[in-house]
């Protein structure tokens, strides 16, 4: 039990810093044109620091692809979402105390724009985690964080802002709503097209690097 509760706590925190470096990019714009290498940079930085307990994930859709991949219980995947979710929500509630919601509404240019974008680089991400941080054939490597921040920065760079708000995560897209940054509606479409990519790139993994 305390084990479980160690790796809920290590999902909240890393998932909170994460968040918390998305809402305070968007919402202050001070980072500019650098808040996706901040972005990354927060993600690969949590990895490192709680790979070891929790797998790292902060990512509903990246634990769906744990869970089928079989490197995380079925019975832990809904305590990691609902860790995952606090800790998004606590981030966004926070910097939006200081800055106030969002002004702008993204809306993406269409729905087809915003599934492809969303579905492509969360696919991305989960593979590349369960690549680096998963199989046998990459064990004791010490460049999985750089590997995984890394795609969300590539992620957020080629699509961000052109075809949808490059979330990657469920949770981010909590975030995003809280805010004021998406419509609850597009939350609920990116959180699907997360999990949908999260459950192919496992999928694809099991196929291409059967164990």
């Amino acid at each position: 039990m305390i084990e479980n509760l160690k790796k809920y706590a290590v999902e909240i925190i890393g998932t909170f810093f994460l968040m918390f470096t998305v809402a305070s990019a968007v919402l202050s714009g001070v980072a500019g044109p650098f808040a996706p290498i901040a972005i990354g940079f927060a993600l690969m930085i949590m990895v490192y620091a709680g790979g070891h307990i929790s797998g790292g994930h902060y990512n509903p859709a990246v634990s769906l692809a744990a869970a089928i991949r079989g490197a995380l219980e079925w019975k832990q995947i809904l305590p990691y979402w609902i860790a995952q979710a606090i800790g998004a929500a606590l981030a966004t509630l926070i910097v939006v105390q200081f800055t106030g919601p969002s002004q702008a509404v993204a809306e993406p240019t269409s729905i087809m724009a915003l599934v492809v974008g969303e579905f492509l680089f969360t696919f991305a991400l989960c593979y590349v985690v369960l690549q680096v941080a998963t199989s046998k054939k990459t064990e004791g490597n010490s460049y999985y964080g750089l590997a995984i921040g890394a795609t969300v920065t590539v992620g957020a760079l080629a699509v961000g802002g052109f075809l949808c708000p490059a979330a990657f995560n469920p949770a981010v897209a909590l975030g995003l709503d809280i805010m004021g940054g998406v419509t609850c509606k597009t939350a609920c479409i990116i959180a699907a097209a997360n999990l949908i990519a999260g459950a192919c790139a496992a999928l694809t993994y099991k196929f291409v690097d059967a164990e």
